[in-house]
């Protein structure tokens, strides 16, 4: 029922703003940021263009994006001028973003975001992860994402945010997102004792834990996917920077086909921190057909 009211917010805020698409007067046409691009990351481009999407900065949008932009959220329809259209939805319920973590791995940039005003998706505060696909242009040509509400603070007083940020290691990028390709895969076999022994291989003991209802700690986080029935069916991504890695895998969350986002931080191999977000996959009231995966 909450994914269907995103849905009609969402969809009802595209179709108002077809209908009346705003005056020059009524949103600012800033200056493009030609002059800044050349010397900005790919991970500054891309809060840029989310903050330029707050603030309905089209032009800024339009130098930044590819017109053919690939919409993988499911509730939005695809294409940059569709995208266009929804900023007055934003607009109306003052929507706000912070990056919490960035992180840049080749042609993808990911976002860790806290979401303010967000009730056009769910709640007031939303968390998420953004994947934006930069093309060889240089434009923003492709994103995906999932979200959850914002909730209170876990077994261990943790939440969904908080925690460390800083990108080190930049030379254990590689070896540490073969480690977590290594556990994903080991999770979606299914073999349970391989699974026992991976995640002791590679945890640290008390590793710091943010899923809003497991406890820091290794016998946690098999509690947890007994009770939550966490089954992981396929891994589809790893990315990484330094001693950050985020997986995107696809399986059922008490029986609810679901989207996977795990993001670790690593401390001299060892799994040391973990955040996720897990959403449903909706089936019904889709704005686009190109499904949460794709990459």
């Amino acid at each position: 029922m909450m994914r269907q009211t995103i849905a009609f917010l969402l969809l009802s805020g595209f179709m108002f703003a077809c209908q009346e698409t705003p005056s020059d007067s009524s949103i600012q046409h800033n200056q493009p940021l030609n002059s800044d691009r050349n010397i900005m990351s790919n991970k500054e481009i891309a809060q840029s263009f989310v903050q330029a999407a707050l603030s309905s900065d089209i032009a800024t949008v339009k130098d930044l994006v590819d017109p053919d932009y690939i919409q993988h959220n499911p509730f939005i329809p695809t294409g940059r001028e569709s995208f266009i259209g929804l900023f007055p939805v934003l607009q109306e319920n003052g929507t706000g973003a912070k990056a919490v973590r960035s992180m840049e791995d080749s042609q993808y940039v990911v976002l860790h975001h806290l979401w303010t005003g967000a009730s056009p998706f769910g709640a007031d505060e939303m968390v998420s992860f953004d994947i934006l696909r930069f093309n060889e242009e240089g434009k923003i040509a492709e994103h995906w994402d999932a979200m959850m509400p914002m909730t209170p603070p876990n077994p261990s007083g943790r939440t969904l945010l908080d925690g460390a940020t800083e990108v080190a290691d930049a030379d254990q990028t590689e070896t540490n997102k073969a480690i977590a390709k290594s556990l994903f895969e080991t999770i979606v076999s299914g073999d349970q004792d391989a699974v026992g022994a991976k995640v002791q291989e590679i945890f640290l003991p008390g590793y710091a834990q943010h899923s809003p209802t497991v406890a820091d700690g290794i016998p946690a986080v098999f509690e947890a996917f007994a009770r939550e029935q966490w089954i992981y069916h396929k891994n589809h991504l790893i990315l990484g920077e330094g001693n950050f890695v985020l997986s995107v895998s696809e399986g059922t969350a008490r029986g609810v086909h679901s989207v996977f986002y795990d993001l670790l931080r690593f401390e001299e191999g060892k799994v040391a921190e973990h955040w996720d977000v897990i959403q449903a996959i909706p089936t019904e009231n889709l704005a686009n057909d190109n499904t949460m995966f794709g990459f």
